[in-house]
């Protein structure tokens, strides 16, 4: 229910009330009304932030404490789209962090390998800057082969199953119990064909399925605790204090330019290649927003909800910028969280206006109940299960990518080349033959030339695109 609204009333099919120009401000209760429900879901959804927190120990070596304060920080960030009028839930760019992994762990640990990340993540921004401003985004996507676009979701794809089955790593060998079970369940609700009937039958598990990947996190965490693989907090740990440490200082000194410095030339230029790689993994994230928000205004004509790819750029342009100056982010600042803006989607659109008045209500609800993670006993409930959370978010993303990868292409050739370029780009991050020559550029250099003397004509986007509506009009 949305409570407190005093706000001015929308006009029927407009937007709703906000202040400025562009960047659409609007604040809680003036021109929205909270929304209890979409809290709750963004306070439990809040538990697959600490695999951020897991990749940063591993791979950047950062404090428990350092870690776990830029997990909320990056979760309070959120707001500054659903704030300025930006439709989605935000996120990471998620397709390409096994990427981003095997990437920054060829350089040395410690103050190397954050150099390389801030390089890397000031790339990122400077694409959402330019491509944003000059609206070079549209041409660039349009005009991108599918080929090598599969390439890089094949990649990711693989770079993320590969982590998830490594012996060295975490997932299987400390909780084979909890995490096998929490998984299959995950990937029972939100995959299997049985499922979509059940949503259909029975209310109770559409409720549950449209929790996303919760209900596997929970029975994996419940199921853990009667294993002996997870570790409950004591009433003296959640008693101890309410809002979790603040080392700001640590951060800044041990993370940021402000302390150690910028990156030297090679750190720049092998991170172009990898930047490149990660904005057009995000460049998919943002056609799903686009998709769902005229979903939204589809089921819902009484308010119109807009989005804009400048805007979109531009805020995604900032959090980076933000990041870099206060915590470089290990797995980015992305445009969307697609499975959170799904959900908040689903809430507009099967409410009437007595359960939410505006859809904005949803969206900044869900970003606001992510402050939880400032709450130290919720946050110490939650993190036992960490390793559980940011497995099943990788193995899930593993196999979205690949099997988006091997759907996008119409014939054997741009599968010959994807999984050529794929294989180039998991393998040089781990030969990485020299700084510059980085796994990412290596594959790209791969994709491009076997583009260049195999591809078909109609590997670009647009030329399909032409082809079907001329198809469709001589039918």
């Amino acid at each position: 229910m949305s409570i407190l609204y005093i706000g001015k009333a929308r006009e029927y099919g407009g937007e709703q009330p906000y202040c400025g120009g562009i960047l659409k401000f609007r604040l809680p209760f003036i021109h929205y009304g909270l929304d209890v429900q979409s809290m709750a879901q963004g306070a439990i959804l809040s538990c697959t932030h600490f695999g951020a927190l897991v990749v940063m120990q591993q791979v950047l070596g950062i404090p428990e404490n350092v870690a776990l304060f830029m997990v909320a920080v990056n979760g309070a960030y959120y707001l500054w789209h659903t704030s300025f009028g930006d439709p989605g839930i935000a996120g990471w760019i998620t397709a390409g962090i096994p990427l981003y992994i095997t990437y920054l762990s060829a350089y040395a640990p410690g103050v190397d390998r954050v150099l390389a990340l801030i390089a890397f993540q000031t790339l990122v921004a400077a694409f959402f800057v330019v491509l944003g401003v000059t609206g070079l985004a549209k041409w660039v996507i349009q005009h991108f082969p599918i080929s090598l676009r599969s390439g890089i979701l094949l990649a990711a794809g693989m770079a993320s199953l590969e982590r998830i089955f490594h012996p060295k790593q975490p997932f299987f060998s400390q909780y084979p119990i909890s995490f096998t079970i929490a998984l299959l369940a995950s990937f029972f609700i939100l995959f299997s064909t049985k499922a979509l009937i059940y949503r259909k039958k029975h209310n109770w598990f559409k409720w549950m399925a449209g929790w996303g990947i919760v209900p596997g996190y929970v029975v994996g965490y419940v199921v853990g605790v009667i294993a002996g693989e997870v570790t409950v907090p004591t009433m003296a740990q959640l008693s101890e204090k309410f809002f979790i440490s603040a080392p700001i200082g640590e951060m800044i000194s041990t993370l940021t330019p402000f302390g150690i410095g910028w990156p030297g030339a090679e750190a720049w230029i092998a991170g172009f290649s990898m930047a490149l790689v990660a904005y057009i993994l995000a460049f998919g994230d943002m056609l799903v927003l686009q998709a769902l928000t005229k979903e939204v205004n589809d089921y819902q004509p009484d308010e119109f909800v807009l989005y804009d790819p400048t805007r979109n750029h531009l805020i995604t342009a900032w959090r980076n910028i933000l990041e870099i100056f206060t915590m470089p982010y290990i797995v980015l600042s992305g445009p969307i969280w697609a499975g959170a803006s799904a959900v908040v989607a689903n809430r507009a659109m099967h409410s009437d206006r007595k359960e939410l008045d505006s859809y904005w209500s949803a969206a900044n609800s869900f970003n606001l109940g992510a402050l939880v993670l400032f709450c130290s006993p919720i946050v110490l409930i939650l993190l036992p299960a960490k390793i559980i959370g940011f497995g099943i978010t990788l193995a899930l993303q593993g196999y979205l990518c690949v099997y988006i990868a091997y759907d996008m292409c119409t014939n054997n050739v741009q599968r010959g080349i994807a999984g050529t370029m794929a294989g180039c780009i998991i393998a040089g991050n781990f030969v990485h033959i020299s700084p510059i020559l980085s796994g990412p550029t290596l594959g790209l250099i791969t994709g491009v030339v076997l583009w260049a003397i195999l591809a078909p004509e109609d590997d670009s986007p647009h030329i399909l695109e032409k082809g079907k509506k001329a198809a469709e009009t001589e039918s």
